[in-house]
């Protein structure tokens, strides 16, 4: 068997709506074993004892003022200061700032405050250590108690949440210092402004617990090099990116400034003054004062400041000859592996290396995974370039809420999660087990309209 070797999203045909509710009895889905699932890994997150829990939740959001947020306050903190800029905190640190559903809540709750309010001029988000933006989601908060109406409850409050971020209408700086994977990039990932430091460390590894690459990391994908060929290599092996040059190159970097700066960024920033769109730019015995209608155009000058040129080119400009050839959308899974094979008789040792890596990379992920990722990042990339739905977030977010619930109910999930985090095996039974196996029809269930009583992502 082999995946398919170019998406069909716009042009499923199926007899049926594939209602969610009747998932388990799909008469197309036999190696599709769904069972309670917990959430997605983003990565590896610990135990935190002030973690709040999750019950059985109705499909419809909670009230963020709501004492089950309590435990938010804690771990996402607002503050405006004096001269108009809001900054937001990830506090976590124990748990690399890994997101709650409560955190997602209290997020878009300041976000949509601070939009409204004239005295905000500028958006600031940061982690509250230098070991981790923002490592992902909690996967471990709904591993007890993970039905379909908990699925529902997550995926309504993340993919609205970076759709905000996408859209926001003032400055929203994203300081991506330390380890940013999985949902940590959809939070910067989306937004305008983008610093990343020589500590940070980009990667979407949740193929390797058996689910796909999600919050909208498809969309970043479609737009990087190769007409979308290296997001498609790093949302399928879950590679890291951990040097500046190659997270600009991606596009998940906007600005590179050294750590050793990022509080001379902030300062510079929060002496923004409010009454009037002022930028404030240090230079040695002089203050030069630039004024501005537009706060865009202060934050932009005000990064370029402090913007340095990576030490190093970017590795990935040097691969890309070899990543395209690989990870282009005409070529199946087993296309893809054929061709790393062909580049592991390279003369090079470089490529040799990299065709070795990208191969057990891929070997980590389970077969549906990888045939799910492909198909949907291949058929994204092509609607991005020809201008339809998925040229736009908001219609991204849409046909991925889809895959999301259903991917996250699949048996793999479960079966990921316990290899990865709970028994750490690493030995996971992947159910198909090879790509062999995999059906592709199951593949495209996947991405068709949700059944009867299941509502469709609102944004």
């Amino acid at each position: 068997m082999e995946c398919l070797s170019v998406s069909t999203l716009g042009t499923i045909k199926s007899s049926s709506k594939f209602p969610l509710s009747l998932f388990p009895n799909n008469p197309r889905t036999s190696a599709v074993n769904v069972i309670a699932a917990p959430r997605s890994l983003r990565f590896s997150i610990r135990n935190d004892a002030s973690r709040s829990s999750l019950g059985t939740v109705s499909t419809t959001s909670r009230d963020p003022n709501s004492s089950a947020t309590t435990g938010a306050e804690d771990f996402v903190k607002g503050n405006v200061y004096p001269k108009g800029v809001g900054v937001i905190t990830l506090d976590r640190p124990k748990a690399l700032n890994a997101m709650t559903l409560d955190m997602d809540f209290k997020y878009k709750q300041i976000l949509e405050e601070w939009e409204l309010d004239p005295k905000v001029k500028c958006v600031l988000i940061e982690g509250s250590s230098p070991r981790a933006f923002c490592a992902g989601g909690d996967v471990k908060q709904i591993t007890k108690k993970n039905t379909l109406s908990d699925m529902i409850e997550v995926f309504t409050a993340e993919y609205p949440l970076l759709c905000k971020i996408s859209e926001y209408k003032k400055p929203y700086i994203s300081f991506i210092d330390g380890i940013t994977m999985g949902y940590g990039i959809g939070l910067s990932g989306h937004g305008r402004y983008r610093v990343v430091t020589e500590r940070t460390v980009l990667a979407m590894p949740e193929n390797a617990i058996g689910l796909f690459p999600d919050a909208g990391f498809s969309h970043i994908a479609a737009q990087t090099p190769g007409g979308g060929s290296v997001g498609a290599y790093l949302g399928m092996t879950g590679k890291r990116i951990s040097t500046p040059s190659d997270a600009l190159y991606v596009g998940l970097g906007t600005h590179y400034v050294p750590s050793g700066d990022l509080g001379l960024l902030k300062e510079a920033l929060l002496d923004i003054p409010n009454q009037t769109s002022f930028v404030l730019v240090s230079v040695p015995l002089l203050l030069h004062v630039y004024i501005s209608e537009d706060p865009h155009k202060d934050v932009t000058a005000l990064l370029a400041k402090y913007n340095r040129s990576p030490e190093s080119e970017a590795h990935l400009k040097l691969l890309l000859p070899q990543i395209t050839s690989c990870f282009s959308a005409n070529k199946s899974v087993k296309e893809i592996i054929e061709e790393l094979k062909k580049h592991q008789q390279s003369t090079e040792a470089s490529v040799v290396e990299w065709a070795n890596d990208v191969l057990q990379g891929l070997g980590n992920g389970a077969p549906f995974s990888l045939c799910l990722t492909h198909n949907y990042y291949s058929g994204v990339a092509s609607g991005y370039s020809k201008g339809n739905e998925f040229r736009t977030l908001k219609g991204v977010m849409k046909t991925e809420y889809r895959i999301a619930l259903r991917a996250s109910l699949r048996n793999d999930f479960a079966e990921g999660v316990r290899a990865v985090l709970v028994d750490r095996d690493q030995n996971p039974r992947w159910n198909p087990p090879s790509l062999d196996e995999v059906n592709p029809e199951e593949v495209e269930a996947l991405f068709e309209p949700l059944g009867p009583g299941i509502e469709e992502l609102k944004i």
